[in-house]
């Protein structure tokens, strides 16, 4: 079975406090990662919360199934399904949450909203500035730190890490790949599906796949993963929705939190979720191994010195003119 990451609530059923103050509504986040793989009828109890969890606060579970075309069973079955007791204490974590995050951003709801044919290229910026900066934010404050350690220790030992992606994920193994070389782990990156899987059988116990799938149902990504782990390599996927196909070939799950809209589809938005996932792996595994990485990045940084416009002019001011 995965592990998870799991939205953090604390004890008073409100948010958990977001860096800089501002609150991250845990409750919606989590929801909305599970859209995917709920019933029919709860997915439309989901969305009405994810549209408007403000109004379900303030809603009775009578209107609530009402608005729904639901019965009030498949609300508190919903409930139970994302880990509530009842609607009662769903009612008081939105209310809760919600309150704490109003004040904070005053005009977000505006721009939170998808891009019209009437806006003006102005808005659309703004739009676009704050939905990735709420992906990023949103990725961060739901990020589970105890699966991240996991997977950073079991990186920071494999004898290779190999990284699956395809589409708009597989940019994502790449950066992924060129860091790990960046301070000197062993890792591939692989897009081709026959290459994937190839690869995925020539790992054992001492190796690491890590898979990169927003949607989690990427048949070549899964296909490659599961390869992977029954040669008995530990397996990591990263992913927008922890309950997706994905997460049964995977013994760890990071998850991202990325909303798409008309214009921002899985190749956008989500890709900044992702590298917000990779940059967290990539420094946790850096201050790991701190001396050898700091070498390892100078190094690398000497060895390209020079190729750039500045650093050439430099180098001729010093008098290396050589060629």
């Amino acid at each position: 079975m995965a592990r998870t990451a799991k939205s953090s609530v604390p004890a008073d059923g409100g948010a958990e406090a977001a860096p800089g103050g501002a609150s991250a509504p845990t409750t919606v986040l989590r929801i909305r990662s599970l859209l995917p793989s709920l019933a029919p009828a709860e997915q439309r109890v989901a969305q009405r919360i994810i549209d408007d969890p403000e109004r379900v606060a303030a809603s009775s579970i009578t209107q609530l199934a009402k608005d729904c075309a639901t019965s009030e069973a498949t609300v508190i079955r919903f409930c139970r399904t994302i880990d509530f007791t009842g609607y009662r204490e769903l009612r008081l974590t939105l209310a809760t949450e919600a309150g704490q995050a109003r004040g904070a951003r005053s005009g977000d709801r505006e721009l939170a909203s998808d891009i019209s044919p009437d806006d003006t290229l102005v808005t659309v910026v703004q739009k676009i500035a704050y939905t990735d900066a709420r992906a990023v934010e949103e990725t961060g404050a739901q990020l589970d730190v105890d699966v991240l350690h996991t997977v950073v220790t079991a990186m920071a030992a494999a004898r290779r890490t190999d990284i699956y992606g395809v589409g708009a994920s597989a940019f994502v193994a790449a950066d992924l790949q060129q860091k790990l070389h960046r301070i000197g782990l062993t890792s591939f990156a692989w897009s081709d599906t026959h290459v994937m899987r190839t690869s995925a059988a020539l790992l054992g116990a001492d190796d690491v796949a890590l898979a990169v799938s927003h949607s989690g149902t990427t048949i070549d990504t899964i296909d490659a993963l599961a390869e992977a782990k029954r040669r008995g390599a530990t397996t990591v996927a990263v992913t927008n929705f922890p309950r997706s196909a994905i997460s049964e070939a995977a013994d760890h799950v990071l998850t991202t939190a990325a909303r798409e809209t008309t214009f921002r589809s899985g190749a956008t938005a989500s890709r900044l979720a992702q590298l917000t996932v990779i940059d967290c792996l990539f420094v946790g595994l850096a201050q790991s191994r701190y001396t050898d990485s700091r070498t390892a990045l100078e190094t690398t940084y000497d060895a390209v010195r020079g190729l750039r416009v500045g650093d050439e002019r430099r180098r001729g001011r010093g008098g290396d003119r050589s060629r």
